[in-house]
């Protein structure tokens, strides 16, 4: 059925324990015979309930129950009757009164206080649950904050959920070793080495000697990096007319795949393959050796 605000205020006040005795006994009345209605008042316990967990017990000081004791005490003593004033007489009805030519019509105002009397408990119900609402509100506020900044001092069931992170963590790639210096000796079938391939552990960057290539008319010598680890050769470089040519490109490559490529000079079109890829097999090729391991920590002097 639908229910009046008049109800569902009542419910409230009710959940609160702030009816009289009466208008208690109304609602339990009403709740032993609408289960309807029962459920909008347990359904107001359960919001207003929330204010109990916030609030801890506090045992009253003892002069508190001497003036329980004493009250009592005064209640219990006979008192004389309460002679009440005696009731004044309802006014008497008013008679319409019809006007006759001549008269001057006289206007008499009726007063009913009934909308009055009914707007003044609508009022003070209200009232009563805005207060209610408002310290739920402000309960609630509370908690959200110490939700946020002390979640211990709540109880278990109102504290939030501890919230996990997952952070990867990604260790690089072990680094050429300090310090050492890798060689490589180029050589073609017929032997002799034709460059020398010089690698820095600590920095990657390399050094191509030239040997005993002889370079030939419009072609250029280019080096490459050729791993399993790797779908294709990489280019490193023309290497230059000079005797000595650097590069420091090594640097995006891990110490394993350099460690263990193998590393060859093919002949290719004036300024490098256009293709980005051999174009002819390789006439030079050979592996890195360490020359110079890393160098060790002294033994401080006894």
């Amino acid at each position: 059925m639908a229910y009046t605000e008049d109800h569902i205020a009542l419910a409230a006040e009710y959940a609160l324990g702030t009816l009289d005795a009466d208008e208690r006994a109304q609602v339990e009345t009403m709740m032993a015979v609408d289960k309807e209605f029962t459920a909008i008042v347990h359904a107001w316990e359960f919001r207003l309930g929330v204010l109990n967990q916030m609030v801890g017990s506090v045992e009253p000081r003892p002069i508190v129950w001497e003036n329980i004791k004493a009250a009592i005490g005064q209640a219990a003593a006979p008192q004389e009757p309460l002679v009440l004033p005696e009731a004044p007489s309802p006014p008497p009805p008013v008679e319409e009164v019809r006007p006759v030519e001549g008269d001057t019509i006289r206007q008499v105002p009726i007063v009913d206080n009934t909308n009055v009397v009914y707007l003044e408990g609508r009022v003070k119900r209200w009232r009563n649950i805005a207060s209610a609402v408002g310290a739920l509100a402000a309960a609630l506020v509370v908690m959200m904050a110490l939700q946020v900044y002390q979640p211990d001092v709540l109880p278990g069931a109102l504290r939030p959920a501890p919230r996990i992170q997952t952070v990867e963590v990604k260790t690089p790639a072990a680094p050429l070793a300090s310090s050492s210096q890798y060689v490589a000796l180029l050589q073609g079938q017929s032997g002799g080495p034709a460059f020398i391939l010089t690698i820095d552990g600590a920095t990657k960057n390399f050094t191509v000697r030239k040997v005993g290539a002889t370079p030939e008319a419009g072609k250029s010598y280019e080096l490459w990096l050729i791993s399993d680890k790797l779908p294709r050769p990489r280019s490193l470089g023309v290497i230059g007319n000079g005797d000595f040519t650097a590069r420091p490109v090594l640097s995006s490559y891990d110490a394993d795949v350099i460690n263990a490529a193998t590393f060859a000079v093919t002949v290719e079109p004036a300024g490098g393959s256009p293709s980005g890829q051999p174009t002819s097999a390789p006439l030079f090729s050979g592996k890195l050796i360490e020359t110079v391991p890393p160098s060790q920590p002294q033994a401080p002097a006894k």
